[in-house]
């Protein structure tokens, strides 16, 4: 084979073209890219942990101001719980009110019915007697053929109806 016998001819000048190429290899990207490529991760990795630490306080400004809102709503809660139990009370007490003026209102009313049904009753009764003693006298007259007194009927009926 040709090649492998020309190997020892050349191979100074192959080497040395390797480390030619190698070294300015090395002096491009070794040199130049590589800073750059560091350079561009180092910023990345301090944007990254400035972002970090921007979004923490972020979130530290959130969970204040969350436990500020908490603590005024429940501030709030407290203030209406206690504006509803006084509204009741005042409408308990305005109900007890207008429940005692209605009760005495009805029991006037109800004092007054009863006043006119005793005057109703002993009217009642009166023209009951009244009118029994005239039936028995009628009735005496007619059955018996007796003439009574009036005056006596009406003894004789009061005996029987109170007696």
């Amino acid at each position: 084979m040709p090649q492998i016998a020309q190997l020892a001819e050349t191979y100074s000048s192959q080497i040395f073209w390797l480390l030619v190429f190698f070294g300015f290899t090395f002096l491009v990207i070794g040199r130049g890219m590589v800073p750059k490529v560091m350079a561009t991760v180092s910023a990345r990795e301090a944007q990254v942990a400035g972002d970090l630490a921007a979004a923490e306080a972020a979130r530290a400004a959130a969970d204040s101001a969350e436990a500020q809102w908490q603590a005024s709503l429940a501030s709030q809660r407290a203030e209406a719980q206690a504006l509803i139990a006084k509204a009741k009370a005042e409408a308990a007490k305005a109900s007890e009110a207008r429940l005692a003026k209605a009760a005495s209102a009805t029991e006037a009313r109800i004092a007054e019915a009863e006043g006119q049904i005793a005057k109703a009753r002993a009217s009642a009764l009166a023209e009951i007697e009244a009118v029994a003693a005239e039936a028995a006298g009628d009735i005496a007259t007619k059955l018996a053929g007796l003439s009574i007194d009036a005056g006596a009927a009406r003894a004789a009926v009061k005996e029987v109806l109170h007696g």
